[in-house]
């Protein structure tokens, strides 16, 4: 802890060390009208007097204010609401009434930090009646569905703001996906796609570049998301990982020609066994992660190889659609084991889509496309704040990448 901060702990502590709470009872300290809450009023007050002070010049019953044009004028008395409930408060007013408080604005009835709380709560997909109700017990202050929805929609501005953001000039990764989410049109639900683009940085961190909605996931649209990277800043992509959507990978390098594609191998696997039946399941699987373990790409050509031998008398499918992908699939076999899970699944940008799932699983459909933005908005940002480390072997990634992709890369 520093010095100022100890020092305060020093001022606090003995401030409560003058209090008399022997033999209070959780009601006296904390009740509707308890301590805390007097206290946090008295804090207010004192607060909103200082605030006076500098707008006057001087302070309250000093002479210098004799003669200075402006002076105090009384209190008008509200109620604000509090982190811990309700407040009643002094707001002190000048003659002149030029005095503009900044702890308690005028006009406004909740302090920021309950603003914050109730921002808090809609980003972990709480619903306004969840809202509502939560604050109901905890602080037994009722809100109406308006006030919700005008803190809420604060957020707007800053999702355009973030949407619209300047970006770095290269990425050595970038996962792109899309979740499913449900949007009110006309008085329907209408299942849309919710377009993610989410890079490693030079420095091995995770950023949410932008996220997008369209009525359907297709090649065409992802074109038009990576045009908005592009025109946002974006001049280079080494690699793009993604699922095996028909058109993916050429939308890709027609915004970014030298950028190289890697299919997710984790999609495919899925995608390979939709059909197979139960009891031969566990076997075309391990056939099949002989393919994309094999410590080369020439070993993994004889693995597929093999696995059509045992397999295509009963999935043909399967090694046609490795085959036919192969260009897409082999990137990662450039690389040495420790990174190879970082570019061949999608595992960091699902992880992100588990944490917007959560989110909307509590709402059979969002009111409007505003409001998916918002809280999309909100909860990727809530989930950006764990990301303070860079992933794993890093270091290692980037040196590989600097001799694979030579000047492209600036260490």
């Amino acid at each position: 802890m520093t010095k100022k901060g100890t020092k305060e702990k020093d001022v606090i502590d003995q401030i409560i060390d003058q209090l008399d709470l022997h033999g209070m009872t959780q009601e006296e300290l904390f009740g509707a009208d308890g301590l805390a809450k007097k206290l946090t009023a008295r804090l207010l007050n004192k607060a909103l007097e200082a605030e006076m002070d500098t707008h006057l010049g001087y302070k309250k019953h000093s002479s210098e204010g004799d003669g200075s044009g402006n002076s105090r004028n009384g209190y008008s008395e509200k109620t604000v609401i509090t982190g811990d409930g309700e407040a009643q408060i002094k707001v002190p007013r000048d003659r002149n009434g030029e005095f503009e408080p900044e702890i308690v604005k005028k006009q406004e009835r909740r302090l920021p930090l309950f603003n914050e709380q109730i921002i808090s709560l809609y980003s972990r997909g709480m619903t306004t009646r969840d809202i509502q109700s939560h604050l109901k017990e905890i602080y037994d202050v009722d809100v109406s569905p308006e006030l919700i929805s005008n803190v809420t929609d604060a957020v707007h501005e800053d999702v355009r703001s973030w949407r619209t953001r300047p970006l770095e000039g290269m990425y050595p990764i970038i996962y792109l996906d899309a979740v499913r989410v449900n949007s009110r049109e006309s008085g329907k639900s209408v299942n849309k796609a919710l377009y993610i683009a989410l890079a490693i940085t030079m420095e091995g961190h995770k950023d949410v570049l932008g996220f997008y909605l369209s009525d359907n996931e297709d090649a065409k649209f992802w074109m038009s998301v990576l045009t908005d990277l592009r025109n946002r800043g974006v001049q280079d992509i080494l690699i793009a990982c993604m699922d095996g959507l028909t058109g993916f990978p050429d939308a890709v390098r027609a915004v970014f020609p030298e950028t190289r594609i890697q299919l997710c191998i984790v999609h495919m696997v899925r995608n390979s066994t939709k059909y197979v039946s139960y009891k031969d399941l566990k076997a075309v699987c391990r056939d099949l992660k002989r393919i994309y373990s094999a410590p080369t790409e020439d070993e993994a050509l004889l693995a597929l190889k093999d696995f059509g031998a045992a397999w295509d008398s009963k999935y043909p499918m399967i090694r046609r659609s490795w085959e036919s992908r192969w260009n897409d699939l082999n990137e990662f076999f450039q690389y040495p084991d420790e990174i190879r899970r970082v570019i061949y699944t999608t595992n960091a940008i699902e992880s992100l889509n588990y944490s917007l799932r959560k989110v909307t699983k509590n709402r059979s459909a969002f009111p409007d496309d505003d409001s998916i933005y918002k809280i999309m908005y909100l909860a990727i940002d809530k989930a950006s704040q764990k990301w303070t480390q860079p992933i794993r072997n890093w270091g290692l990634a980037l040196n590989q990448f600097s001799i694979v992709f030579g000047d492209r890369v600036k260490l």
